[in-house]
């Protein structure tokens, strides 16, 4: 590691160390050695960094569903690393820290919107599909079938209990959100916003019975879509997210501050919509600060005019091309009955790297 690197990385640790109070870093446990142990050693709960007594509560009470919990934010980071992969901001953790993003999400941006509602919307998907595997003794299939059968079908398998995937994520992923301030006004719609995508996509899931095939009885039950529906569904969320201006209010209790849509003569946000009220940096240059990487050595795409092309991933400042050789499989043939072989090619392949 060049020295130039090591004093960014260095400083980037040491400002992501500030700050961790308002920051949920319990999602750390999603990615730390904790994440593989949680069901079988109920005491790691008390070593979950960042939780609230209601989070340790329900750790303490409900153990058996942490490892979903933990599951539920690791797919919602691998998601958010999916749809972010050609931005300038590519959803990157950090080892070795508790604020696993880095600063990046201690201001209240697009990017910490769609952070809260994955992470959210992964929680509740992983719950719900334990339940139905079968994983957790607390829970399990959903016994109210949401109507009569429809011509043809009748009820049968292990409909999704979604909504009470929604209530573990929301009774955890909220219970840190109780104070009276923006910020966890933001998190708490975002997070809600996340949840609700789950419920909005369930869909009737059916399989045919029958000689052949032929479909004579057919069973349907409620099933979540793949989580990558969830991810487009969000990541368009995240790019119409709507910018709020904070406002105070004296209250009984005291100061509170609440979110008004900035600009009137748009639709005001509906309980599905991202909201945010701080304006992203441009991700272009390493910043540790910002928690940005910047761009420099980032895959680009030299056809493209969107924001994974060179121009724009690299900020203007230009991209390297280089060779590279990959070894394929190629010339393939199927043979009766039943295997396919194939030859061995290596072909070469140009790629641009941002300067």
């Amino acid at each position: 590691m060049d020295l130039y690197l090591f004093g960014f990385v260095l400083s980037f640790l040491l400002s992501a160390s500030h700050g961790l109070a308002g920051y949920p870093i319990w999602w750390s446990l999603a990615l730390g050695h904790q994440y593989s142990s949680l069901g079988s050693q109920p005491i790691l709960c008390g070593s979950i960094p960042g939780l609230v007594p209601k989070q340790l509560r329900f750790c303490r009470n409900y153990i058996e569903i942490m490892p979903s919990v933990a599951e539920g934010v690791k797919i919602g980071i691998q998601e958010c690393q999916h749809q972010f992969r050609g931005r300038r901001w590519n959803c990157t953790t950090v080892n070795d820290n508790l604020a696993i993003f880095g600063p990046v999400l201690d201001k209240a941006t697009r990017e910490s919107a769609f952070v809260h509602a994955i992470a959210s919307a992964g929680v509740a998907f992983a719950v719900t599909r334990s339940c139905a595997e079968g994983s957790n003794t607390i829970c399990g299939c959903d016994s109210h079938h949401k109507g009569p059968p429809g011509e043809g079908w009748k009820w049968g398998g292990c409909s999704e209990d979604a909504e009470f995937g929604v209530l573990v994520s929301r009774e955890f992923a909220d219970a840190r959100e109780n104070r009276p301030d923006a910020r966890s006004a933001m998190n708490r719609h975002n997070n809600e916003a996340g949840r609700t995508s789950i419920l909005d996509h369930m869909h009737l899931k059916c399989k045919c019975h029958g000689l052949s095939g032929s479909c004579e009885v057919k069973t349907c039950w409620w099933a979540q879509p793949d989580f990558r529906v969830i991810g487009d569904y969000l990541k368009d969320k995240y790019d119409s997210a709507s910018e709020m201006v904070v406002e105070k209010h004296r209250e009984s209790r005291g100061w509170v501050e609440t979110l008004r849509a900035k600009y009137e003569l748009f639709k005001p946000p509906t309980e599905r919509d991202l909201v945010y009220y701080e304006n992203s940096p441009n991700f272009c240059e390493p910043n540790a600060e910002t928690g940005s990487f910047g761009t420099r050595d980032r895959i680009c795409n030299v056809t493209s005019h969107g924001i994974d092309g060179c121009d724009l991933l690299c900020c203007g400042r230009g991209h390297n091309t280089r060779t590279e050789k990959r070894k394929e499989k190629c010339h393939c043939i199927f043979h009766w009955c039943c295997y396919v072989s194939c030859q061995e090619c290596i072909r070469v392949y140009d790629v641009h790297t941002c300067k």
